[in-house]
């Protein structure tokens, strides 16, 4: 076997991350401008934000059964194959002039529904196309961490111009276009026995009766799974904080803040892809050095560097390029988190409850982030964008530093050996899913 059919379950599973998450990240852009400049209001860009993100959490709960079911690889393709038509259908009908603002929160949030299972099934086939590919597990999420961060490079860079040169509907046809090529590699790419049931996980699900007992039983099992591990938990439930902080943040408070600057679209892009740019780099050095480092310091500094100062400096007078520069250090930081996220909790889950497992954690981990756009939006119209970027700023600190101070973390460098190995992990539920930071 050559080295490049070697990597292509990985290549293919990376690739496709990549086309589909940039797509969200054009029509992250394109959807708010088009709300907030059409109606001009904080709140209904949040609304919109919150019935994309409100049924993709909710749906998340429940789909890990389904996907350990039915297999990652069928389930990202339909997945994408929905989204693709769900999202080339916003600007079909704004052309013919049928958009109506509630037939808009319809569409997203069929997006939001179908985009949840295809999402987890991509994080869940990483595990399995590693081992295919012989690649560390480290690494492979380290790769994948470089992947999500660089496709927050290309999607707003992308998106930004599109909608300050052509409109916005032009960037969702581009988010359409994303979802259908995602399809077309996860069906060509991937080996077709890549992503199903097999062994015993596939005579275990087959038997237990169809979608009625079996299935709960197996979200029962999911859910029990991830209660044992203290630790895992409170990652999930910090993660869910920050989410809905950052969710504000991307989706009303940048906004808001360029509209008031008088700036324009172009520069949503930029503040975006400058904090990218920087992650995409930071997940490069994880995937080539984080399994030499202690998790635990590396893993708060992180988080250090990229929380508060991202919202504290859009408090001041500081010209654009040190807007640029603050952001663009917080990406730095921001690069090593998700791919030591990644490498926790892949090495603790047992391969036949992934989906399930890592379905309730990151619904958990993503749970505040159809929130944090609603309230966003509410807040700023409320008491104004000042009061709540400080608010925003300061609860980002606590969260992410006085949990650290909890006895659960020393957990991250348990299973570590020497030199930065892992060492063997025991086979009984030690819990675990790696939601997004």
């Amino acid at each position: 076997m050559t080295g490049r059919t070697r990597l292509r379950p990985l290549a293919g599973v990376l690739a496709a991350t990549l086309v589909a998450h940039s797509g969200t990240r054009i029509s992250a852009i394109a959807i708010p401008w088009f709300v907030l400049v059409t109606t001009g209001s904080a709140t209904q860009t949040g609304l919109v934000a919150f019935c994309e993100m409100g049924p993709y959490v909710a749906v998340k709960v429940f789909t890990g059964p389904l996907v350990d079911r039915i297999g990652p690889r069928r389930i990202s393709w339909i997945a994408d194959v929905v989204s693709a038509a769900a999202a080339l259908l916003i600007p079909l009908l704004h052309a013919r002039g049928m958009l109506s603002f509630g037939a808009l929160l319809v569409l997203v949030a069929v997006i939001g529904t179908v985009r949840s299972p295809g999402d987890l099934a991509k994080d869940v086939m990483i595990a399995e196309a590693a081992d295919r590919s012989r690649v560390p597990l480290e690494r492979a999420t380290g790769l994948q961490g470089v992947v999500e961060r660089l496709s927050g490079t290309v999607g707003p860079a992308a998106g930004g111009a599109l909608v300050g040169l052509v409109g916005p509907m032009v960037g969702l046809g581009v988010n359409a276009a994303c979802f259908a090529l995602g399809s077309l590699i996860i069906a060509v790419a991937l080996p077709r026995a890549m992503g199903r049931p097999q062994g015993r996980v596939a005579e275990k699900v087959a038997g237990e009766g169809g979608a009625g007992g079996g299935y709960w039983h197996s979200f029962r099992q999911g859910f029990a799974f991830l209660r044992r591990e203290p630790m895992l938990l409170t990652l999930s439930l910090m993660l869910g904080i920050t989410n809905l902080l950052d969710a504000a943040y991307s989706a009303v408070l940048i906004p808001v803040w360029v509209r008031e600057s008088g700036h324009g679209p172009a520069v949503i892009g930029l503040m975006l892809a400058s904090f990218s740019i920087t992650a995409t780099l930071g997940s490069f050095v994880a995937a080539a050095v984080a399994h030499r480092l202690r998790r635990r310091p590396v893993f708060f500094l992180g988080w250090l560097v990229m929380g508060a100062p991202r919202f504290l400096i859009l408090m001041t007078d500081a010209p654009m390029w040190a807007v640029a520069v603050v952001i663009g250090i917080g990406g730095l930081g921001g690069g090593f988190i998700n791919p030591i996220i990644g490498a926790v909790t892949y090495e603790r889950i047992p391969p036949d409850m992934v989906g399930r497992v890592r379905g309730i954690g990151e619904a958990l981990a993503w749970a505040g982030i159809p929130l944090g756009s609603l309230i966003g939006g509410a807040a700023v119209a409320g008491v104004g964008l000042a009061p709540v970027l400080i608010t925003a700023g300061v609860l980002y600190f606590l969260t992410t530093n006085l949990a650290g101070l909890r006895p659960e973390w020393r957990e991250m460098d348990r299973h570590r050996g020497k030199g930065g190995s892992t060492e063997s992990l025991p086979t009984t539920p030690v819990d675990a899913t790696r939601p997004a930071s």
